[in-house]
C-alpha cells in the first residue's frame, strides 16, 4: 500500500489478536469462528492450480522440455504452470538423483533442473518498488528481507538502482528466489517497503 492509501485506510480490528477475534466471532455467533486458517488460494477449491489456470485461459497448456543448467534435454514436463522454483517432488521424471527446479523459461517453455546448491542465490533484483516508511532508497541501507510469505526475515543490504529497481545482497545465500514473488523490507519494527522480485543474480 502507498502512503496515500494508508492515510485513507481504517483497520477495524485494531490491536486485537487472532485469538481475540475468534472469541468475539464465537460470542456473536459467526460460523467462521472456528474455520481453519487458509494457507492456499481460497478460490481454488481442490488446490489444482494448473487446472484452474487452464480453465481461465480457455486453452490447454503445452508440455515442453526439462533441461539441465547446460541446456541438455532431460525429459518432458507437462506444462510450466505445474512447477515452481526450488521444487523437487512431483516433477514426474527419474534422474537417479534429487534434482530441483532452478529456473523456468516461459518464452522457450523450458523447466531448468539442477543440483541443490544451484537453487541458492545471494543477490536479486527487485522492481515495482513501493516504500512505506521512507520516501525512496537513495543510498545503500541495511535491512531484514522476506522473499516469500512463509520465509523468515534475513539480513541484507539494499542498493538503489535506476528505473525504480534495487539490488538486494543477502549476507547468506537464499533458497529458491522466485521471480514474481513479493519481497518485503524491514527495519526493526518498521516496514520499509517492498516490491516484486525480477530475478536472482547469481547462484552459490
Amino acid at each position: 500500500m502507498t502512503q496515500y492509501q494508508l492515510e485513507h485506510t481504517l483497520f477495524p480490528l485494531g490491536k486485537y489478536t487472532k485469538e481475540e477475534v475468534r472469541d468475539l466471532a464465537k460470542k456473536i455467533g459467526l460460523t467462521v469462528a472456528n474455520k481453519p486458517d487458509s494457507q492456499e488460494i481460497c478460490f481454488v477449491d481442490d488446490n489444482d492450480y494448473g487446472k484452474f489456470i487452464e480453465q481461465q485461459l480457455g486453452q490447454q497448456i503445452n508440455p515442453g522440455n526439462f533441461v539441465d543448467t547446460q541446456g541438455n534435454i532431460l525429459g518432458k514436463h507437462k506444462g510450466i504452470i505445474h512447477y515452481t522454483i526450488g521444487q523437487r517432488k512431483g516433477l514426474g521424471i527419474a534422474l537417479g538423483k534429487p534434482m530441483y527446479v532452478v529456473s523456468i523459461d516461459a518464452e522457450k517453455n523450458l523447466v531448468v533442473l539442477g543440483d541443490h546448491h544451484e537453487v541458492f542465490s545471494k543477490e536479486m533484483i527487485v522492481e515495482r518498488l513501493n516504500f512505506i516508511s521512507i520516501p525512496a532508497l537513495i543510498e545503500p541501507i541495511r535491512a531484514k528481507v522476506k522473499i516469500r510469505y512463509t520465509a523468515s526475515e534475513v539480513p541484507a543490504t539494499l542498493y538503489p538502482l535506476e528505473n525504480n529497481k534495487i539490488k538486494v545482497s543477502f549476507d547468506e545465500p537464499q533458497r529458491a528466489i522466485t521471480p514474481g514473488q513479493a519481497a518485503v523490507f524491514y527495519e526493526d519494527d518498521y516496514v520499509l517497503g517492498g516490491g516484486i522480485i525480477e530475478h536472482s543474480l547469481n547462484s552459490n
